[in-house]
């Protein structure tokens, strides 16, 4: 699909669909995929004809009755529509479940048949797999086994391995059953509005593109702080750790679309093609470069090794050898329980060759002025930070900024949350915003250096921001997070 083609018309609608929801029972699909379905079944984006068929093991088997009550309870809890009146009775009407175990298969594959008749004519599969990790495989077998992998798509969602032979592992044991074309690994970061709009803001705008690169850019950051902790997750994180569960997922994901050169048309292969460049291009991690943290107390949580060295908090410098970034630092950080829950990136610009003002009139600005900051949180902005001179007879510079906000620009009632845009994206077969094999095979294969060498975790105060030592990896320059006059316990 060519996504150029839908920005002066209305979105395409998939083809009729049955979409099987594996781990149906589960947290995922509670807050996010049953809500999103509904979304777009009201915004009149799913197929004209669908069904939607959860699955779960046969110890969580559900009825149909019961699986349409659980999505009731899903929606009215985490749907931005209450689910009621016609729209919510066509869809629940249109849901039903089916077990699935290894060697009993016959309730999921009856209850996909049943749905396919219930459509009519050949209906298109659509497999989210919303289970842990370990499961991929052997879920992703038994649809090759049963014949329901026949023409189908599945959506894997990260993380996508937990390093370079986990996942060359899993790529061959799903290219077994799926050929690349139908494998969807989904990253919920990448559906977010405001990383299509980075696409934009540089490709559509000739004021932004010839900026961008090691000529005017002195260093970039990609910074996602959380404010939560571990939320009882002590099991998948102490397997995980920050590093796997954020950076080789999100943050690497979102520096390949900053720092890419422009494709050769807005669709799947050169929008793709490009970002696996920029992952080729990526030097192996450097553990002298990288500070992980771990929060006072994660030691305590029920579940969690009291000798953990699980990372709950990383830093690190990433280098670009090629043309475009070549000297340019990129800046990643993220971690639990920190000071705020921010999703931001920050291109920092150089100081101009002549510093015709005088020192002190450009110290008011702290640093934090010709910057151009992104936050692509949910509906997201964009801010350029720059000098302007002060009302008065003399020439003192001050900070000014110049700022777009999605919520006070657009009506933004009707957008899609991450996941929709993303699962509509896979019922249309645009693999746009989705990983590629060789491209997650490379940002593990870059991360080896500091996976096996990783240095030990440095404690930090919870509602901070990380620990003091992380100073030094953004060194020359400074971390763009805490704005000022944010909270920070440091």
């Amino acid at each position: 699909m060519d996504r150029a083609s839908g920005a002066s018309q209305a979105p395409s609608r998939p083809e009729d669909h049955v979409v099987v929801l594996f781990g149906a029972t589960g947290d995922l699909a509670r807050r996010k995929l049953l809500p999103g379905l509904f979304h777009l079944a009201k915004a009149g984006l799913l197929p004209r004809r669908y069904r939607i068929v959860g699955s779960a093991p046969a110890a969580e088997a559900l009825s149909d009755e019961q699986f349409r009550a659980h999505a009731r309870e899903a929606v009215a809890e985490f749907g931005r529509s209450r689910p009621e009146g016609p729209a919510w009775q066509e869809f629940e009407a249109a849901l039903s479940f089916g077990s699935a175990d290894t060697d009993a298969t016959g309730p999921l594959v009856e209850a996909v048949r049943e749905a396919e008749r219930a459509i009519g004519g050949a209906p298109r599969r659509l497999f989210h797999l919303a289970v842990p990790p370990v499961a991929f495989a052997s879920v992703v077998a038994l649809l090759g086994a049963t014949g329901l992998a026949q023409g189908a798509r599945v959506i894997v969602e990260k993380p996508f391995g937990t390093d370079l032979a986990s996942a060359r592992a899993l790529n061959a044991a799903v290219h077994a059953v799926f050929d690349e074309s139908r494998v969807f690994r989904i990253d919920h970061f990448l559906g977010k509005e405001a990383v299509d709009n980075i696409l934009a803001l540089r490709f559509a705008n000739g004021l932004f593109e010839p900026l961008w690169n090691r000529e005017h850019i002195s260093h970039v950051q990609i910074d996602v702080p959380e404010k939560i902790d571990i939320q009882g997750r002590a099991r998948f994180f102490e397997g995980t750790g920050t590093f796997r569960d954020m950076v080789v997922t999100h943050l690497f994901q979102l520096l390949g679309f900053v720092a890419m050169e422009p494709p050769v048309a807005l669709e799947a292969q050169s929008l793709r093609d490009e970002q696996v460049k920029v992952f080729r291009s990526m030097r192996p991690l450097d553990p002298a470069q990288a500070v992980r943290g771990q929060y006072t107390g994660y030691r305590g949580e029920p579940g969690v090794d009291p000798a953990s060295d699980t990372e709950t908090f990383v830093a690190l410098r990433v280098d670009i050898d090629n043309w475009r970034w070549a000297g340019v630092p990129f800046h990643l950080r993220s971690g639990k329980a920190l000071a705020e829950g921010r999703h931001v990136v920050t291109l920092g610009l150089r100081e101009p060759v002549l510093a015709m003002f005088p020192l002190d009139a450009r110290e008011a600005a702290d640093g934090r002025a010709n910057e151009l900051v992104i936050d692509f949180d949910d509906p997201g902005s964009i801010t350029a930070r720059f000098l302007a001179k002060e009302p008065g007879p003399t020439m003192q510079l001050a900070e000014a900024e110049l700022t777009f906000n999605y919520h006070t620009s657009f009506t933004t009632e009707n957008a899609l949350e991450a996941y929709e845009h993303l699962i509509l994206l896979a019922m249309l077969g645009d693999q746009s915003l989705f990983t590629r094999s060789d491209g997650i095979e490379r940002l593990w294969e870059v991360s080896a250096p500091l996976l096996d060498a990783p240095p030990p975790v440095v404690p930090y105060a919870p509602g901070s921001w990380g620990p003091e030592t992380i100073d030094s990896v953004a060194a020359p320059y400074r971390w763009h997070l805490p704005d000022r006059g944010l909270p920070c316990a440091r």
